[in-house]
């Protein structure tokens, strides 16, 4: 299992240097998968794994490109006015489909009137992670010494996120209100940035997806003190869930972030129907499988663009829910 994190990760680094194409030449149009974040970080890794099998599917030259900013609606938003030809798909955060409708009062588009989603690719919770001297430094063994440290020093734990209104970022908020500390935000564009500045010690924690911050847990760099779902995964068994945090108000928590690929909403129905049929080949192929499941991803499709769309809608109530429990607004 070690290897296969340790491969997964060296893969993405490496793929994340240079443009990522289907490796033959082909007569379609080529075609754009949108990353909203920079290269590097969980979103990206994934992106670059789905691109290298989604060309030969399409039989078509499919070319990542990271578009960053605004907490991932930047590169989202592109895709929203894009052409609706099947030739640009984005890779979306739940954030930009769902939570931020209730972090902002106006976003660049409408999740719902805009975009047309057409599957999940994987889902995972969040880790959190300290680094390692740091951890030496304040006796953090656990997220309630965490706490404990910073309710005593006040406005001096600085925690990184992949970007504002982002889940990393919610989760942050919900452990400042529900357990009473006072952990600054420090938010990036996208995990990769942020990642950095936790290894070179210029921030102290993190909350993000678990294939981003695994091979730095393998290597010793980063410290596991909590898991955001509500039960502990397989990939840390030893590693605490929300669950087990009742006496930081925690206990009800249970973050799930997924990835769904988006096209235009204008997008015709044949299309969609096509794209759709290789988004979920892609995801589901046992080499993707092998390769994102160990790090703590999981796969996850839906059966038709009316799943996911009936999915969506119920998780509006469940992120307005965590919105209003964080006191989280962003404009």
């Amino acid at each position: 299992m070690l290897l296969n994190r340790r491969s997964f990760a060296a893969g993405a680094a490496a793929a994340a240097l240079l443009p990522l194409t289907a490796r033959r030449a082909s007569a379609a149009a080529p075609v754009r998968l949108v990353v909203p974040f920079p290269p590097g970080g969980a979103v990206d890794q994934a992106g670059r794994l789905l691109a290298e099998r989604l060309g030969p599917i399409l039989d078509a030259n499919v070319v990542v490109e990271n578009v960053g900013g605004a907490g991932g609606m930047a590169g989202i938003g592109q895709v929203a006015k894009a052409a609706p030809d099947g030739t640009v798909l984005g890779l979306a955060p739940v954030a930009t489909l769902v939570t931020n409708k209730y972090l902002y009062s106006k976003l660049p588009y409408d999740p719902d009137k805009d975009l047309k989603a057409l599957s999940r690719v994987v889902t995972g919770t969040l880790l959190c992670v300290v680094g390692a001297e740091r951890a030496r430094e304040r006796g953090w063994n656990s997220l309630a010494d965490l706490v404990t440290w910073s309710k005593a020093n006040p406005e001096k734990t600085f925690m990184g996120s992949s970007g504002i209104g982002q889940s990393s970022h919610l989760m942050l908020e919900l452990l400042n209100k529900q357990a009473g500390v006072q952990i600054v935000h420090v938010p990036y564009r996208g995990g990769g940035p942020a990642i950095t500045d936790l290894l070179g010690g210029r921030i102290d924690l993190m909350f993000d997806v678990i294939p981003a911050l695994m091979p730095h847990v393998q290597a010793g760099a980063f410290v596991p003190l909590a898991v955001a779902s509500a039960d502990r995964i397989p990939q840390l068994p030893d590693v605490p869930s929300m669950k087990e945090q009742t006496a930081l108000n925690l206990g009800n928590v249970d973050i799930q972030s997924w990835l769904a690929v988006v096209v235009p909403v204008a997008t015709p129905d044949d299309i969609a129907a096509r794209l759709h049929a290789a988004v979920v080949k892609a995801a589901t192929d046992p080499e993707m499988k092998r390769r994102i499941e160990p790090a703590g991803y999981t796969v996850v499709t839906d059966p038709s663009i009316t799943v996911l769309k009936e999915h969506i809608a119920r998780e509006n109530p469940v992120w307005e829910g965590i919105v209003r429990i964080s006191g989280a607004k962003l404009d």
